[in-house]
């Protein structure tokens, strides 16, 4: 795919859309305040669960694994299908580094999950599954999302096609970045689990 005007549209629009902040939307709506000053500071589902509402936190989820959703299959209708993994990967980078908050925001992994199931509906339930499986077992969201996050290239791969598969290796490679800092903890054994405030 040649470097259009369209694909300045495309990136755009794909970032707009994807550097909405749910989880600092809903929990400022929700009377819990900015979710930036409690336990992380992040602005994903795993910091708004801090806040003892689970509800809230599965609306953080599904408001950042949607937004993606739309971004793509708008761009999929206006601009056709191989305007796609630009999407993708401009929907994620909307919500790990928005515009509105000084391009700090989430880890990007309930974003990376809806752009899976747009991409490859497989892909998306295998990747839930096992982030499922991972956070059952270990209790762990940051390992939870790398372990996912880190398989599905290797997924795509197999399923999908070459452009597809760029796009999520993309997506792992910013997501691992956001992530260092859990890494760290990962590797000292501080790491907060899954309901756990952060270990200061």
């Amino acid at each position: 795919m040649l470097f259009t005007l369209d694909s300045v549209y495309v990136i755009v629009l794909s970032y707009l859309l994807g550097s909405i902040p749910f989880g600092l939307v809903i929990t400022y709506l929700s009377g819990h305040g900015d979710i930036r000053k409690i336990g992380s500071g992040n602005i994903g589902a795993t910091n708004v669960l801090r806040t003892g509402n689970k509800l809230l936190a599965l609306l953080t989820f599904l408001g950042d694994s949607l937004k993606a959703v739309a971004a793509c299959l708008l761009v999929k209708y206006i601009f056709g299908d191989e305007f796609l993994p630009l999407a993708a990967i401009f929907s994620v980078f909307g919500h790990l580094f928005p515009v509105w908050l000084k391009f700090r925001g989430g880890k990007g992994v309930a974003t990376a999950i809806g752009v899976y199931f747009v991409l490859s509906w497989q892909i998306g339930l295998i990747i839930v599954f096992i982030w499922v499986a991972v956070a059952f077992l270990t209790r762990y969201s940051s390992l939870s999302s790398l372990v996912a996050v880190g398989l599905a290239p290797v997924f795509a791969y197999k399923l999908t096609t070459p452009p597809y598969f760029y796009a999520m290796i993309v997506l792992a490679f910013f997501i691992y970045l956001k992530h260092i800092g859990n890494i760290q903890r990962l590797l000292t054994g501080t790491e907060s689990k899954i309901g756990q405030k952060r270990r200061k």
